[in-house]
């Protein structure tokens, strides 16, 4: 392997509360710098170099693009007179929207995100259709970044209209008459797009014909500049709701009635519960919380009367975590997760519970969206090993029939889940599913791979992905470990791995690893760990506590400096989630795990790729980058620390195909490398 880059250190120090604490690789931050792109050139050769004479990293290609090829297909929907859903022939870039006037017409393309760009780095991030259907307003974002434009199209005509909505992130278009809401910043400086912070979040109306600059400000709040602010409308554009969050949960809710001339007023205030405004019936709002319901419930509210003790109970609390509910054709559809997998029932709106839509199987569902007046609803089931089924459901009937299935280039059936539960370090039972071939040896000699994220409410419920079955038709054994800080068990669940209590996620991961050894699964010299995001956390932390209990680590596009994470774009935002190095308390904890900070001089650690993007204005990328330099830095031994850099990519959102593919691909053939187990199915 080619040495690696030579990374200057400076003498930069911080002084936590009398702690210093050194960062001497903080030039790395500055992404624009011709410092840092010279840096990330050279870290790329070495990595491209070190892959390249992989012997199996080219089959492993082919392999990956044989099992991509196949038509992969979204839910359908009706919006005015047409249907759409989307659909990929099998390797294009982006996803295409089709429309059809009836679901035996002849589908026709309507908007092709591969136009937007030669090379598919120009995404379709979001679509809004307006009530009546008569226009489409879509999101796209350029090389994976938050950022996007907001732009007009008339359904019948497919011509653009001249709207252009510029410097919007985590926002879609709302409408209103012949307009929409939206949210905004102000430009960034030049240089800081993708690293700044994010500040003064504001809503604005748009009326169709209008420039940007005449939008009417809708909502603003100069008192607080590190909030999100949301717009949403009713389906019978009656009331506007302004969503308002200081981080990813918890919930201010304001609310106006847009057929009298009224202010916005407070509905429920912040930011203890979550909120969501699922529809309205006349004058009172159907509202899904977890206020006073750690599983969530569903609650009939009179906005002009919010007080709890008025609320009327539709859907209550039950054992199994209420996911999520949906509206279509004048029902509720109530999907529930029973250890991570789907179950849905179908309710009135009076909160009467009418049936449980049976499912095929432990899988993960989605769908059932639509409106009061849908007689016809879609849904899709998906597992570990199986891509997405599309059903197709009769209101009225109360039937369900299979509407398109997915032909693959493999066999399904050679391959078995399971779903065990093990015990975490203080006892907790945490579950986890396990995926591979059938017949396999439980002889610690099979290639595993560990999944995780525990973090944010987020639950991993069964997903497929074609990169997977290349791994297990090789033997590998794939886990997903449901760990806490995840929404799996509801808000319970969620808080007793956030804050001061996340190293329970890291004991739930590393009792995985443990359990998968135990059970000879595999072994450590066969046993990978991977993770994104939050996720990517969850890697760099295990492998610096635990660094003797794994082979190889992939953290990809990982938050790993715990100090500073919050100074870059919307990083604030998970203060909320993790704390803050401003705070004294939430300091020693977060020093005590932070993955940058635990990195030992000397220490062995498992052969690691750290994964990230240039355009990642989410994580930004100097995590990985100050990850990268001071583990080549100080790392023992021979095993390889190796830096990928995509170019043209942000955070995964809208990634073309054809880099999703190499990425992939070069995972794998690291992993297999390094486990030294040849595969022999490419």
């Amino acid at each position: 392997m080619k040495p690696y880059p030579h990374t200057k250190k400076e003498s930069i120090s911080d002084s936590y509360f009398g702690t210093i604490v050194a960062d001497p690789y903080r030039w790395l931050e500055d992404d624009s710098s011709e410092a840092t792109q010279e840096w990330v050139k050279a870290q790329n050769c070495v990595t491209e170099g070190y892959l390249s004479q992989i012997p199996f990293r080219s089959a492993i290609k082919e392999r990956l693009t044989q099992i991509w090829d196949y038509p992969k297909y979204g839910t359908p929907f009706k919006e005015g007179d047409y249907y759409f859903f989307f659909k990929n022939s099998g390797l294009q870039n982006q996803s295409v929207l089709y429309l059809q006037r009836g679901l035996d017409d002849e589908p026709e393309v309507f908007l092709d995100p591969n136009t937007f760009s030669e090379d598919g780095t120009v995404a379709l991030s979001g679509i809004s259709f307006s009530n009546d259907g008569r226009y489409l307003a879509y999101s796209i974002s350029v090389s994976g970044s938050d950022w996007v434009e907001i732009r007009v199209i008339e359904v019948a005509t497919k011509q653009h209209l001249p709207d252009v909505i510029s410097w919007v992130k985590f926002s879609n278009a709302q409408w209103k008459g012949d307009g929409f809401y939206y949210s905004r910043y102000d430009a960034p400086k030049e240089g800081t797009e993708y690293s700044g912070s994010n500040e003064f979040q504001k809503v604005y109306y748009h009326k169709l014909g209008d420039e940007q600059s005449s939008d009417t400000l809708i909502y603003e709040d100069r008192d607080h500049p590190l909030r999100y602010f949301n717009a949403r409308v009713t389906e019978d554009e009656r009331y506007l709701f302004i969503y308002v969050s200081e981080g990813t949960h918890g919930t201010e809710l304001y609310w106006k009635d847009l057929s009298a001339d009224d202010d916005l007023k407070l509905l429920f205030p912040g930011f203890q519960f979550d909120y969501t405004i699922i529809d309205n019936d006349g004058e009172r709002l159907i509202v899904y919380t977890n206020h006073g319901a750690s599983r969530y419930r569903v609650v009939l509210v009179d906005p002009n009367n919010p007080h709890e003790q008025h609320w009327q109970t539709l859907i209550p609390e039950a054992d199994d975590l209420l996911e999520g509910v949906t509206k279509g054709g004048g029902k509720l559809f109530a999907f529930y997760l029973k250890d991570a997998a789907t179950r849905i029932f179908e309710y009135d709106r009076c909160g009467e519970r009418i049936k449980e839509i049976p499912l095929p199987g432990i899988g993960a569902a989605a769908g059932l969206s639509g409106k009061k007046a849908d007689a016809l609803l879609f849904y899709s089931v998906t597992s570990f090993t199986n891509p997405a089924a599309i059903y197709k459901y009769d209101v009225e009937l109360g039937e369900s029939s299979a509407y398109r299935s997915t032909e693959v280039v493999f066999d399904p059936e050679c391959f078995e889940t399971s779903q065990v539960f093990y015990a975490s370090k203080d006892g907790t039972k945490v579950p986890m599913f396990i995926i591979h071939k059938k017949g396999i040896d439980l002889d610690g000699a099979n290639p595993a791979l560990l999944y995780g994220y525990g973090g944010f409410n987020i639950s991993l419920t069964p997903a497929f992905s074609p990169s997977r079955i290349a791994f297990l038709e090789n033997g590998g054994v794939y886990a997903v470990a449901n760990l806490r800080g995840g929404g799996e068990y509801g808000e319970e669940w969620h808080r007793a791995g956030m804050l001061e209590k996340k190293q329970n996620v890291f004991d739930d991961f590393i009792a995985a690893a443990e359990f998968l050894i135990a059970q000879k699964y595999t072994s450590p010299h066969r046993l990978a760990i991977a993770g994104g995001s939050n996720g990517g956390l969850l890697v760099g932390a295990a492998m610096t506590q635990r660094p003797e209990l794994f082979r190889v680590a992939i953290p990809q596009v990982g938050v790993l400096d715990m100090l500073r994470y919050h100074r870059f774009t919307i990083g604030w935002g998970w203060v909320v989630e993790y704390g803050s190095s401003d705070s004294q308390e939430q300091f020693e904890y977060l020093y005590r795990y932070s993955p940058l900070h635990n990195i030992k001089d000397g220490a062995t650690y498992p052969a690691t790729l750290i994964m990230t993007a240039d355009h990642d204005d989410r994580v930004v990328p100097a995590h990985s980058f100050k990850f990268a330099a001071t583990l080549q830095e100080m790392a023992a031994g021979v095993n390889p620390a190796l830096i990928r850099i995509e170019t043209k990519a942000g955070h995964g959102a809208g990634k073309p195909t054809s880099k999703v593919i190499d990425e992939a691909a070069d995972m794998w053939a690291f992993l297999f490398y390094n486990v030294e187990f040849e595969p022999k199915q490419f």
